[in-house]
């Protein structure tokens, strides 16, 4: 409705009702001459050119500017896609149409069909092992930091820390401005990063973008990281406990967010994974350090 008084005449919403089997068959076949896979195909299911959105969050985000750029563009027809042929009318109204079944095509996936269904295999693989090798993170450095002690040690990680925070900041502050600026992200060959943007999970309770948690959160843990390098008392003497434990969070949350993608959102976003796994070897990194402080704070107190 706020389209529709904003643009009048100049935006014409065709609107395709589906309702049988029938139509969820050509809403899906549909779906997959753009190259989305059944699983990833719902409603609403809105085409404007040959771009697709779908769900009310994709809609909501990315619709406006969409319209405003085709205007600018001189307008836009209705999709020439050879399936909804004999479903769009010269001049469509605004009533729900029913959709005409269509003759079931049984043919072989095409090569690009098959291409784009390994993508999306090789990103749910992907988050998969991301997700794995998170708990098992997690698992280890709990474990570390109980019986106080880190197994495995290098001089180099505690470099690596500053050096991830930078890399994870410039991912969160990228997803940051995909999230408020309602723009396609780059997602490369592997998943659908777009799809987990514009979820509703993207934002904390509608009003913090995700990616701005984390930019805060990489933010923080190299200021931290770099005070314990300063003599600030005690803010230099439990600085390594911070950076630890602000990457314990990170790690714990990546876990959800990354659970959502499996198994909520039903896609993956390459950014998320790759920060995940930023999150998860400053854990492990830092956890040597912070048994250090952690073993001083208790010699102090003794």
């Amino acid at each position: 409705p706020p389209l529709r008084e904003k643009y009048g005449e100049q935006f014409d919403l065709f609107m395709i009702e589906v309702k049988s089997a029938a139509d969820v068959d050509l809403l899906l076949r549909v779906a997959e001459s753009y190259g989305i896979p059944k699983e990833g195909t719902g409603v609403p299911f809105l085409i404007i050119g040959e771009k697709v959105l779908i769900g009310s969050d994709q809609v909501r985000y990315y619709l406006p500017d969409l319209v405003e750029m085709e205007l600018e563009r001189g307008g836009i027809d209705f999709p020439a896609n050879p399936l909804l042929a004999d479903l769009l009318p010269a001049s469509a109204s605004a009533e729900p149409l029913e959709l005409t079944p269509q003759p079931q095509v049984n043919s072989a996936p095409s090569e690009g069909e098959s291409s784009r269904e390994s993508v999306k295999n090789n990103g749910f693989t992907l988050a998969a092992a991301a997700m794995v090798f998170m708990i098992a993170a997690l698992l280890y450095s709990v474990a570390g930091f109980a019986v106080g002690k880190a197994y495995f040690h290098a001089s180099w990680m505690d470099a690596a820390v500053p050096l991830l925070s930078v890399i994870g900041l410039g991912v969160a502050l990228y997803l940051t401005y995909v999230e408020t600026q309602s723009v396609e992200a780059f997602c490369g060959p592997v998943g659908d990063c777009n799809a987990v943007q514009s979820s509703s999970y993207a934002m904390i309770w509608g009003i913090l973008p995700v990616g701005l948690l984390g930019a805060i959160g990489y933010a923080a843990i190299l200021a931290a990281w770099f005070a314990a390098r300063k003599n600030w008392g005690w803010v230099s003497k439990y600085a390594p406990l911070a950076v630890f434990g602000m990457a314990l969070f990170g790690v714990v949350y990546s876990v959800y967010l990354t659970y959502l993608e499996l198994f909520v959102i039903l896609a993956v976003c390459v950014w998320c994974v790759s920060s995940a796994v930023v999150i998860t070897l400053q854990m492990a990194f830092s956890l040597e350090p912070a048994l250090k402080a952690f073993s001083s704070s208790e010699e102090d107190s003794q």
